[in-house]
Protein backbone atom coordinates (compact mmCIF):
# COMPACT_ATOMS: atom_id res chain seq x y z
CA UNK A 1 0.00 0.00 0.00
CA UNK A 2 0.78 3.72 -0.42
CA UNK A 3 0.11 5.15 2.75
CA UNK A 4 0.02 8.52 4.14
CA UNK A 5 0.48 9.51 7.66
CA UNK A 6 -0.81 12.67 9.06
CA UNK A 7 0.53 14.01 12.59
CA UNK A 8 1.75 17.86 13.27
CA UNK A 9 4.53 16.09 15.47
CA UNK A 10 7.01 13.45 14.02
CA UNK A 11 10.24 13.41 16.38
CA UNK A 12 13.15 15.37 16.71
CA UNK A 13 9.30 17.52 17.04
CA UNK A 14 7.09 16.65 20.22
CA UNK A 15 6.27 13.83 22.56
CA UNK A 16 5.40 10.32 23.38
CA UNK A 17 2.50 10.90 20.24
CA UNK A 18 5.01 11.55 17.45
CA UNK A 19 7.31 8.73 18.71
CA UNK A 20 4.38 6.18 18.13
CA UNK A 21 4.02 7.58 15.02
CA UNK A 22 7.78 7.21 14.12
CA UNK A 23 7.93 3.65 15.49
CA UNK A 24 4.84 2.86 13.63
CA UNK A 25 5.70 4.49 10.28
CA UNK A 26 9.62 2.84 10.32
CA UNK A 27 7.56 -0.85 10.73
CA UNK A 28 5.01 -0.08 8.42
CA UNK A 29 7.86 1.22 5.81
CA UNK A 30 9.51 -2.21 5.72
CA UNK A 31 6.71 -3.76 3.61
CA UNK A 32 4.45 -0.20 2.42
CA UNK A 33 5.14 3.11 0.97
CA UNK A 34 5.08 5.39 3.79
CA UNK A 35 5.32 9.03 3.31
CA UNK A 36 4.70 11.73 6.47
CA UNK A 37 3.02 14.93 6.52
CA UNK A 38 3.80 16.98 9.79
CA UNK A 39 5.07 20.06 10.93
CA UNK A 40 8.76 21.72 10.11
CA UNK A 41 10.98 24.01 12.89
CA UNK A 42 13.77 25.59 12.92
CA UNK A 43 16.59 24.09 10.25
CA UNK A 44 14.44 20.94 9.90
CA UNK A 45 14.42 19.52 5.92
CA UNK A 46 11.19 20.15 4.47
CA UNK A 47 11.41 17.24 2.39
CA UNK A 48 13.97 14.32 3.57
CA UNK A 49 13.68 10.25 3.50
CA UNK A 50 14.32 9.08 7.69
CA UNK A 51 15.13 5.55 7.95
CA UNK A 52 12.95 4.53 5.04
CA UNK A 53 10.67 7.14 5.45
CA UNK A 54 9.26 9.87 3.31
CA UNK A 55 9.24 12.77 5.73
CA UNK A 56 7.54 16.46 4.54
CA UNK A 57 6.86 19.06 6.87
CA UNK A 58 5.02 22.21 6.55
CA UNK A 59 6.11 25.24 7.78
CA UNK A 60 4.33 26.65 10.54
CA UNK A 61 5.08 29.61 12.17
CA UNK A 62 5.56 29.93 16.30
CA UNK A 63 7.48 26.80 16.77
CA UNK A 64 9.80 27.39 19.64
CA UNK A 65 10.06 24.46 21.46
CA UNK A 66 11.24 20.70 19.85
CA UNK A 67 9.40 19.02 23.22
CA UNK A 68 6.21 21.01 23.11
CA UNK A 69 3.71 22.91 20.68
CA UNK A 70 1.93 26.47 21.50
CA UNK A 71 -0.92 26.96 20.35
CA UNK A 72 -0.33 28.87 17.33
CA UNK A 73 2.04 26.62 15.84
CA UNK A 74 -0.48 23.61 15.96
CA UNK A 75 -3.35 26.20 14.48
CA UNK A 76 -0.97 27.00 11.19
CA UNK A 77 -0.31 23.12 11.07
CA UNK A 78 -4.20 22.73 9.31
CA UNK A 79 -3.80 25.33 6.57
CA UNK A 80 -0.28 24.66 5.59
CA UNK A 81 -0.46 21.00 6.51
CA UNK A 82 -3.23 20.86 4.35
CA UNK A 83 -1.72 23.36 1.53
CA UNK A 84 1.35 21.19 1.36
CA UNK A 85 -1.09 17.37 1.12
CA UNK A 86 -3.28 18.74 -1.44
CA UNK A 87 -0.40 19.53 -3.30
CA UNK A 88 1.31 16.61 -2.71
CA UNK A 89 -1.71 14.50 -3.28
CA UNK A 90 -2.16 16.18 -6.99
CA UNK A 91 0.92 14.76 -8.68
CA UNK A 92 1.02 11.51 -6.42
CA UNK A 93 -1.90 8.88 -5.58
CA UNK A 94 -2.17 7.30 -1.93
CA UNK A 95 -4.53 4.48 -0.46
CA UNK A 96 -5.37 5.37 2.51
CA UNK A 97 -4.45 7.99 5.17
CA UNK A 98 -3.67 7.74 8.83
CA UNK A 99 -4.23 11.26 10.90
CA UNK A 100 -3.43 11.15 14.01
CA UNK A 101 -4.21 13.39 17.25
CA UNK A 102 -8.33 14.76 16.57
CA UNK A 103 -6.50 18.10 16.93
CA UNK A 104 -5.00 19.74 15.38
CA UNK A 105 -3.79 16.97 12.48
CA UNK A 106 -7.82 16.05 12.44
CA UNK A 107 -8.96 18.71 9.98
CA UNK A 108 -6.00 18.06 7.55
CA UNK A 109 -6.66 14.43 6.83
CA UNK A 110 -10.19 14.90 6.74
CA UNK A 111 -9.59 17.44 3.80
CA UNK A 112 -6.99 15.37 2.31
CA UNK A 113 -9.24 12.22 2.36
CA UNK A 114 -12.33 14.19 0.97
CA UNK A 115 -9.96 15.96 -2.05
CA UNK A 116 -8.03 12.56 -2.61
CA UNK A 117 -11.02 10.53 -2.21
CA UNK A 118 -9.32 7.75 -0.20
CA UNK A 119 -10.12 6.45 3.49
CA UNK A 120 -8.94 8.44 6.27
CA UNK A 121 -8.38 6.01 9.75
CA UNK A 122 -8.27 8.65 12.65
CA UNK A 123 -6.19 7.38 15.40
CA UNK A 124 -6.84 9.39 18.80
CA UNK A 125 -4.28 9.14 21.48
CA UNK A 126 -5.90 10.71 24.60
CA UNK A 127 -4.42 13.91 25.38
CA UNK A 128 -6.57 15.20 22.04
CA UNK A 129 -9.61 14.12 23.63
CA UNK A 130 -9.09 14.65 26.98
CA UNK A 131 -6.52 16.41 29.46
CA UNK A 132 -7.41 17.05 32.76
CA UNK A 133 -4.71 19.29 33.02
CA UNK A 134 -5.45 22.07 30.52
CA UNK A 135 -7.96 24.63 30.35
CA UNK A 136 -7.80 24.29 26.89
CA UNK A 137 -8.61 20.56 26.88
CA UNK A 138 -11.44 20.22 23.90
CA UNK A 139 -13.98 17.77 26.53
CA UNK A 140 -14.06 21.37 28.18
CA UNK A 141 -15.08 23.85 25.26
CA UNK A 142 -18.65 23.27 23.07
CA UNK A 143 -17.19 24.32 19.83
CA UNK A 144 -14.25 22.22 19.94
CA UNK A 145 -16.42 19.25 21.24
CA UNK A 146 -18.41 19.53 18.01
CA UNK A 147 -15.94 19.99 15.61
CA UNK A 148 -14.16 17.07 16.93
CA UNK A 149 -17.10 15.01 16.89
CA UNK A 150 -18.02 15.75 13.17
CA UNK A 151 -14.14 14.48 12.65
CA UNK A 152 -14.79 11.30 14.13
CA UNK A 153 -17.90 10.72 12.46
CA UNK A 154 -16.68 11.15 9.40
CA UNK A 155 -13.42 9.79 9.29
CA UNK A 156 -13.88 5.77 8.09
CA UNK A 157 -12.66 4.08 10.86
CA UNK A 158 -11.41 5.32 14.33
CA UNK A 159 -8.10 4.22 16.45
CA UNK A 160 -7.78 4.23 20.09
CA UNK A 161 -4.46 3.24 22.08
CA UNK A 162 -6.23 2.40 25.16
CA UNK A 163 -9.90 1.33 26.59
CA UNK A 164 -9.28 4.49 28.56
CA UNK A 165 -8.97 6.58 25.17
CA UNK A 166 -11.76 5.19 23.50
CA UNK A 167 -13.88 5.28 26.88
CA UNK A 168 -13.58 9.19 26.80
CA UNK A 169 -14.33 9.35 23.28
CA UNK A 170 -17.57 7.93 23.50
CA UNK A 171 -18.20 9.72 27.07
CA UNK A 172 -17.64 13.16 25.32
CA UNK A 173 -17.62 13.25 22.21
CA UNK A 174 -19.63 10.32 19.97
CA UNK A 175 -21.20 7.94 21.76
CA UNK A 176 -22.23 6.14 18.37
CA UNK A 177 -18.81 5.67 17.26
CA UNK A 178 -17.16 2.10 17.35
CA UNK A 179 -13.39 2.70 17.48
CA UNK A 180 -10.79 0.03 17.15
CA UNK A 181 -8.31 -1.10 20.22
CA UNK A 182 -4.78 -1.03 18.87
CA UNK A 183 -2.09 -0.86 21.69
CA UNK A 184 0.42 1.53 21.14
CA UNK A 185 3.61 -0.72 20.40
CA UNK A 186 7.86 0.07 21.24
CA UNK A 187 10.67 -1.39 19.51
CA UNK A 188 12.11 -4.21 20.99
CA UNK A 189 15.25 -2.75 23.17
CA UNK A 190 18.52 -3.75 21.86
CA UNK A 191 21.51 -4.89 24.17
CA UNK A 192 23.13 -2.50 25.83
CA UNK A 193 25.93 -1.91 28.11
CA UNK A 194 25.21 0.41 30.97
CA UNK A 195 27.06 1.00 34.59
CA UNK A 196 26.30 2.87 37.78
CA UNK A 197 29.65 4.25 38.00
CA UNK A 198 29.95 6.00 34.77
CA UNK A 199 26.99 7.71 35.44
CA UNK A 200 27.88 8.91 38.86
CA UNK A 201 25.65 6.33 40.74
CA UNK A 202 26.36 3.94 43.72
CA UNK A 203 25.77 0.38 43.99
CA UNK A 204 23.99 0.09 46.80
CA UNK A 205 21.57 3.45 45.39
CA UNK A 206 17.71 2.37 44.75
CA UNK A 207 17.28 4.48 41.43
CA UNK A 208 14.09 6.09 40.26
CA UNK A 209 13.60 7.23 36.78
CA UNK A 210 11.16 9.05 35.08
CA UNK A 211 10.71 10.05 30.88
CA UNK A 212 8.62 12.08 29.45
CA UNK A 213 8.24 16.45 28.80
CA UNK A 214 8.12 18.66 31.59
CA UNK A 215 4.76 19.82 30.93
CA UNK A 216 1.84 20.36 34.03
CA UNK A 217 0.37 17.15 32.96
CA UNK A 218 2.92 15.21 34.24
CA UNK A 219 3.22 16.63 37.80
CA UNK A 220 6.63 15.82 38.39
CA UNK A 221 6.35 18.61 40.79
CA UNK A 222 5.13 15.77 43.08
CA UNK A 223 8.23 13.41 42.89
CA UNK A 224 10.52 16.76 44.50
CA UNK A 225 7.68 16.71 47.35
CA UNK A 226 8.53 12.23 47.67
CA UNK A 227 12.13 12.39 47.53
CA UNK A 228 12.11 15.48 49.63
CA UNK A 229 9.69 13.02 52.27
CA UNK A 230 12.43 9.99 51.75
CA UNK A 231 15.61 11.42 52.65
CA UNK A 232 15.66 8.60 55.61
CA UNK A 233 16.50 6.12 52.51
CA UNK A 234 19.66 5.97 50.00
CA UNK A 235 17.52 6.85 46.82
CA UNK A 236 18.27 8.87 44.10
CA UNK A 237 16.12 9.98 40.60
CA UNK A 238 16.42 10.33 37.14
CA UNK A 239 14.24 13.21 35.53
CA UNK A 240 14.81 12.64 31.03
CA UNK A 241 13.19 15.43 29.20
CA UNK A 242 13.22 18.94 28.47
CA UNK A 243 9.83 21.31 28.73
CA UNK A 244 8.13 24.54 29.91
CA UNK A 245 8.38 22.99 33.31
CA UNK A 246 12.14 22.45 33.96
CA UNK A 247 13.38 25.32 34.74
CA UNK A 248 11.05 25.62 37.76
CA UNK A 249 11.38 22.09 38.77
CA UNK A 250 15.65 22.13 39.29
CA UNK A 251 15.07 25.18 41.09
CA UNK A 252 12.13 23.61 43.00
CA UNK A 253 15.20 20.84 43.83
CA UNK A 254 17.53 23.28 44.56
CA UNK A 255 15.37 25.27 47.03
CA UNK A 256 14.77 21.86 48.78
CA UNK A 257 18.30 20.83 48.91
CA UNK A 258 17.91 17.93 47.11
CA UNK A 259 20.16 18.49 43.85
CA UNK A 260 22.53 16.15 44.54
CA UNK A 261 19.43 13.27 45.03
CA UNK A 262 17.94 14.31 41.58
CA UNK A 263 19.64 14.41 38.35
CA UNK A 264 17.73 16.14 35.63
CA UNK A 265 19.44 15.00 32.21
CA UNK A 266 17.51 16.89 29.99
CA UNK A 267 17.05 15.81 26.49
CA UNK A 268 19.21 12.65 25.52
CA UNK A 269 19.53 10.39 22.47
CA UNK A 270 17.49 7.35 22.55
CA UNK A 271 20.90 5.05 23.34
CA UNK A 272 21.23 6.92 26.58
CA UNK A 273 17.69 6.71 27.37
CA UNK A 274 17.98 2.92 27.03
CA UNK A 275 21.14 3.32 29.13
CA UNK A 276 19.74 5.13 32.18
CA UNK A 277 16.76 2.54 31.89
CA UNK A 278 18.73 0.18 32.15
CA UNK A 279 20.79 0.61 35.32
CA UNK A 280 17.26 1.97 37.06
CA UNK A 281 15.29 -0.10 40.04
CA UNK A 282 11.66 1.31 39.42
CA UNK A 283 9.81 3.51 36.98
CA UNK A 284 8.03 6.28 38.65
CA UNK A 285 4.88 8.58 36.78
CA UNK A 286 2.75 11.29 38.91
CA UNK A 287 1.55 11.86 35.47
CA UNK A 288 -2.40 12.88 35.43
CA UNK A 289 -3.44 11.25 32.63
CA UNK A 290 -1.79 8.95 29.93
CA UNK A 291 -3.85 8.19 26.58
CA UNK A 292 -1.67 5.10 26.86
CA UNK A 293 1.63 5.77 28.82
CA UNK A 294 4.29 4.98 26.17
CA UNK A 295 6.81 5.30 27.90
CA UNK A 296 5.78 3.70 31.18
CA UNK A 297 5.78 0.26 27.96
CA UNK A 298 9.98 0.92 28.07
CA UNK A 299 9.78 0.85 31.65
CA UNK A 300 8.69 -2.37 31.30
CA UNK A 301 10.73 -3.71 28.79
CA UNK A 302 13.16 -3.48 30.79
CA UNK A 303 11.79 -5.49 33.81
CA UNK A 304 11.37 -2.39 35.82
CA UNK A 305 8.36 -2.27 38.18
CA UNK A 306 6.02 0.88 37.89
CA UNK A 307 4.46 3.43 40.21
CA UNK A 308 2.04 5.38 38.81
CA UNK A 309 -1.26 6.65 39.59
CA UNK A 310 -4.67 4.45 37.91
CA UNK A 311 -5.78 7.51 35.54
CA UNK A 312 -5.43 6.70 31.69
CA UNK A 313 -4.50 3.95 29.29
CA UNK A 314 -1.76 2.55 31.35
CA UNK A 315 -4.26 0.45 33.55
CA UNK A 316 -4.76 -2.06 29.89
CA UNK A 317 -1.48 -3.06 30.97
CA UNK A 318 -0.25 -2.64 34.33
CA UNK A 319 -2.17 -4.17 37.38
CA UNK A 320 -1.65 -2.72 41.01
CA UNK A 321 0.21 -5.33 42.95
CA UNK A 322 1.44 -7.38 39.87
CA UNK A 323 3.26 -5.54 37.62
CA UNK A 324 4.43 -2.56 40.50
CA UNK A 325 1.57 -0.36 42.14
CA UNK A 326 -1.10 1.58 40.02
CA UNK A 327 -2.84 4.15 43.15
CA UNK A 328 -5.51 6.01 43.16
CA UNK A 329 -5.27 9.06 41.32
CA UNK A 330 -2.97 12.13 43.35
CA UNK A 331 -2.98 10.17 46.94
CA UNK A 332 0.80 10.97 47.11
CA UNK A 333 0.76 9.54 50.88
CA UNK A 334 -0.63 5.51 49.29
CA UNK A 335 2.60 6.93 46.46
CA UNK A 336 4.92 7.14 49.29
CA UNK A 337 4.10 4.07 51.41
CA UNK A 338 4.50 1.97 48.23
CA UNK A 339 7.60 2.99 47.07
CA UNK A 340 9.31 2.70 50.45
CA UNK A 341 7.77 -0.96 50.39
CA UNK A 342 9.46 -1.49 47.17
CA UNK A 343 12.16 0.25 47.74
CA UNK A 344 12.86 -1.97 50.69
CA UNK A 345 12.25 -5.30 48.99
CA UNK A 346 13.88 -6.29 46.53
CA UNK A 347 12.51 -9.59 45.83
CA UNK A 348 9.01 -7.53 45.89
CA UNK A 349 10.82 -5.69 42.93
CA UNK A 350 12.54 -8.44 41.31
CA UNK A 351 8.99 -10.64 41.35
CA UNK A 352 7.14 -7.54 39.48
CA UNK A 353 9.95 -6.67 36.60
CA UNK A 354 9.71 -10.38 35.64
CA UNK A 355 5.86 -9.86 35.36
CA UNK A 356 6.69 -7.18 33.32
CA UNK A 357 9.15 -8.89 31.17
CA UNK A 358 6.49 -11.27 30.20
CA UNK A 359 3.62 -9.02 29.77
CA UNK A 360 5.77 -6.41 27.21
CA UNK A 361 6.14 -9.76 25.03
CA UNK A 362 2.49 -8.84 23.24
CA UNK A 363 3.31 -4.64 23.15
CA UNK A 364 6.39 -4.66 20.42
CA UNK A 365 6.10 -2.64 17.45
CA UNK A 366 5.50 -5.50 14.63
CA UNK A 367 2.03 -6.07 16.97
CA UNK A 368 0.46 -3.16 16.46
CA UNK A 369 1.92 -2.13 12.57
CA UNK A 370 0.50 -5.45 11.79
CA UNK A 371 -3.21 -4.40 13.27
CA UNK A 372 -2.63 -1.30 11.45
CA UNK A 373 -2.87 -2.83 8.45
CA UNK A 374 -5.49 -5.18 8.79
CA UNK A 375 -7.34 -2.10 9.52
CA UNK A 376 -6.15 0.22 6.72
CA UNK A 377 -6.79 -2.88 3.90
CA UNK A 378 -10.29 -3.19 5.51
CA UNK A 379 -11.18 0.56 5.37
CA UNK A 380 -9.67 0.56 1.20
CA UNK A 381 -12.04 -2.84 0.45
CA UNK A 382 -15.24 -1.14 1.80
CA UNK A 383 -14.25 2.58 -0.06
CA UNK A 384 -13.64 0.47 -2.42
CA UNK A 385 -16.99 -1.68 -2.07
CA UNK A 386 -19.36 1.15 -1.92
CA UNK A 387 -17.71 2.89 -4.87
CA UNK A 388 -18.34 -0.17 -7.47
CA UNK A 389 -21.80 -0.46 -5.24
CA UNK A 390 -22.55 3.38 -6.23
CA UNK A 391 -21.45 2.68 -9.79
CA UNK A 392 -24.07 0.14 -10.63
Amino acid sequence: MRILICNYEYPPLGGGGGVATKLLAEDLAKRHEVTILTSKAADLPADAVEDGVRVLRAPVLFRRQKASADMLSMIAYIPMGTRVGKRLLSAESFDVINTHFALPSGPVGDSLSRFGRIPNVLTVHGGDLYDPSKFTSPHRHAILRAWIRRLLRKADVVVGQSQNTLGNMKRYYADDVEGELIPLGIQRPPDVTASRREHGFEDDEVLLITVGRLVARKATSQLMTLMDRMRDLKLRLIVIGTGPEEAMLRADAASRGLSDRIRFTGFVDEVEKLRLLKISDMYVSTSQHEGFGLVLLEGIAFGLPVLCYDHGGQTDFLDDGETGYVLPLNDLQSFEDRCREMVKDVGLRTRMGAENLRRVEGLFIENCSRRYEEVFEAAVNRRTSLAFGAER
